[in-house]
């Protein structure tokens, strides 16, 4: 996508072919902040510390770091190592433990002088994976919102959003948002309702910041607000995205989308969740067995923003203690459907090597 008229991708390799270039995302909407990181330990703080998040993109920063380490030290030991850590920098996103285990299948059973070289080609060929994947949930995702603009007349289709999905989660496109680029593109009239996102405020960081930039109508809600405004039919649609999706189809998403999917339940308003096939973790059958992670209490306690001089700083907001879950679990039940590379789901489907047996 384009900020200010030039294309990014949100990761991207230096021109010096190896070292790795991700967004401060911390730094936006205020500062627009490019990090070169150059080690393994650099990629595990800027996963650990959110300089860089969002679970596609989560796997693309893992496999770079992967890419890193090998090329300082290919052995196996470092290898193994290497996998560990940037592992354990976030435990809730499965796409980034599918990423590592690509760039470990990848390189594992080659002479140590070739591992860098395929680790590097092979987390290349991820992250194009990922602007297609995240393409083609655009195109599967589109006629939705074609359907509801013809059934108002072509009035606008108010789409409503949590945390952020965009762009600058993934490596292009997004997925919440690959289909508002698209049906905006096309000429039909979008609004999207954006969700503040407390504690860290991606929605109010984030997805207006790459809003505004694309030329979307868009409006920056409390997080409380979503019910009221779906109770007053002010909702069409409701879009999220997620860091895990398991065999029953509940769905791990940042903290509060449970309550969204709640209060579109009870409206009767669509909700769904846009993600790629990467994201559905086979190895868990239900939400209840998906690990939440606990974030540290001060992004709960403490609020970023920018004061009248033009001077971003951080403020404390309570004295009290705080707890900061940073994810909830929304039950398949209140899900209408998944929005996917492979086409539009109403449920998750069995793994292929249980299709196939089931064929034979």
């Amino acid at each position: 996508m384009k900020i200010d008229g030039k294309h990014y991708r949100s990761i991207e390799l230096n021109d010096n072919g190896w070292s790795v270039r991700i967004f401060d995302q911390r730094k936006l909407p205020w500062e627009l902040v490019f990090v070169e990181l150059t080690e393994r330990d650099q990629a595990a703080v800027a996963i650990r510390e959110m300089w860089t998040r969002g679970a596609p993109l989560l796997a693309a920063t893992g496999a770079y770091g992967l890419c890193l380490a090998l090329r300082k030290d290919p052995s196996d030991e470092n290898l193994k190592n290497s996998y560990d850590l940037l592992l354990a920098t976030r435990p809730t996103a499965v796409n980034l433990r599918w990423a590592l285990d690509e760039v470990m299948n990848a390189v594992k059973t080659l002479p140590r002088e070739m591992r860098a070289q395929a680790a590097y080609a092979r987390t290349k060929a991820i992250c194009d994976e990922d602007v297609e994947i995240n393409r083609r949930i655009g195109l599967n995702g589109l006629p939705l919102i074609r359907e509801i603009s013809k059934q108002k007349n072509g009035k606008p289709v108010n789409i409503l959003t949590h945390c952020n999905a965009g762009w600058l989660a993934t490596v292009d496109y997004g997925t919440i948002t690959s289909p508002i680029y698209m049906a905006h593109d096309e000429g039909i009239a979008v609004h999207v309702w954006v969700d503040e996102t407390r504690p860290r405020n991606q929605g109010a960081s984030l997805t207006a910041y790459e809003l505004a930039h694309h030329g979307v109508p868009h409006t920056v809600i409390a997080d409380n607000a979503g019910g009221h405004l779906m109770q007053r039919r002010q909702v069409d649609l409701c879009i999220v995205g997620t860091d895990r999706v398991v065999r029953n189809g509940d769905v791990c998403n940042k903290i509060g989308t449970y309550l969204k999917a709640l209060a579109a339940y009870d409206n009767n308003i669509p909700f769904y969740v846009a993600l790629p096939y990467p994201t559905i973790d086979y190895t868990l059958e239900s939400g209840e067995d998906i690990p939440i992670e606990e974030r540290g209490a001060e992004e709960v306690t403490h609020i970023e923003g920018q004061n009248p001089t033009g001077t971003v700083e951080k403020v404390r907001i309570t004295q009290s203690p705080a707890a900061n879950p940073a994810f909830d679990i929304t039950p398949a039940r209140y899900v209408t459907g998944y929005i996917t590379e492979r086409g539009l789901l109403n449920a998750i489907p069995e793994p292929v090597e249980v299709q196939k047996r089931k064929v034979s």
